[in-house]
Parts: structure tokens; C-alpha cells; sequence
């Protein structure tokens, strides 16, 4: 299952997706996560790279489709754990964007209710995630 969260951004679409699919820019943005390493691309599909998070996971992570400037999305897998994150852009304008972010998290066996606990919680936090990055790409 997966769930959508959206928000509007006083940033052009091509900056937005510029800033928010290069993997260097993560741990500006994402609270969770402490750096990138193993980065392999610059965002396209077949990008990949590791993330080392605050809590100790490192899932691997790739992209999986990208077209500028419409749709990024990504996986990792980390232990028995997989999450999906999907951006969609939508112009509003020259300056401003609707940005649509579908996520979810599935796990086999005992770890699908860890996983579906994890969905739950990153709602909130994938949403002040993103909006500092909007305001981070608004200032680059």
C-alpha cells in the first residue's frame, strides 16, 4: 500500500527535480539521513548509491524511472525491508510547482508490520523533509 502526500512550491519544475533527484543533495535535506556514499550517476535511472542514515541503516538505493522534468522515483532495499518513493511534478505556472510524493515500505514475513509501522510514520517526516528541500532548491 502506498500513500500520497502533496505540496505546492514557489520553485520552477526543472530546478525542483534538478535539486531533489541528485543524490548529493540528500543529506542537505532529509532529516534521517547523515551522508551518500557509493554514488554511481547523476540521478538518471541506474543511478545508485548507499545511504548511511542516522538510526544505522544503509539501504542500497537506485533509480528506477526518471523524466525531467515530470517524474523521479527511487527504491532501497535494506534487510528484508523495502521502501519506493515516486515524485511527480506538475508546473504552476513559471515559478511554482505542485509536488506529488508517493511512498511506501513492505516487508516479508515478520517484518511486514515493522513495515507497515514505518509507512506510517513517514508521512509527517517525508513531508518536512521536502519542504525544507523547497526551500533549499528556491535558494540555489
Amino acid at each position: 500500500m502506498s500513500h500520497t502526500v502533496e505540496l505546492d512550491a514557489p520553485v520552477a519544475a526543472e530546478r525542483l527535480f534538478d535539486y531533489l533527484s541528485d543524490p548529493w543533495t540528500r543529506p542537505d535535506w532529509q532529516s534521517s539521513l547523515r551522508t551518500v556514499v557509493d554514488v554511481h550517476g547523476t540521478g538518471e535511472v541506474g543511478t545508485t548509491w548507499r545511504d548511511l542514515t542516522a538510526v544505522g541503516a544503509r539501504p542500497a538505493m537506485i533509480v528506477t524511472s526518471a523524466q525531467r522534468p515530470e517524474h523521479w522515483q527511487e527504491a532501497g532495499v535494506w534487510r528484508g525491508l523495502t521502501a519506493h518513493l515516486r515524485l511527480d511534478f506538475t508546473p504552476q505556472g513559471i515559478d511554482r510547482t505542485r509536488l506529488a510524493v508517493t511512498f511506501g515500505v513492505t516487508g516479508a514475513g515478520v517484518l511486514a508490520p515493522f513495515a507497515a509501522v514505518l509507512q506510517r510514520l513517514a508521512g509527517p517526516a517525508i513531508a518536512a523533509d521536502l519542504r525544507r528541500a523547497v526551500r533549499l532548491a528556491a535558494e540555489n
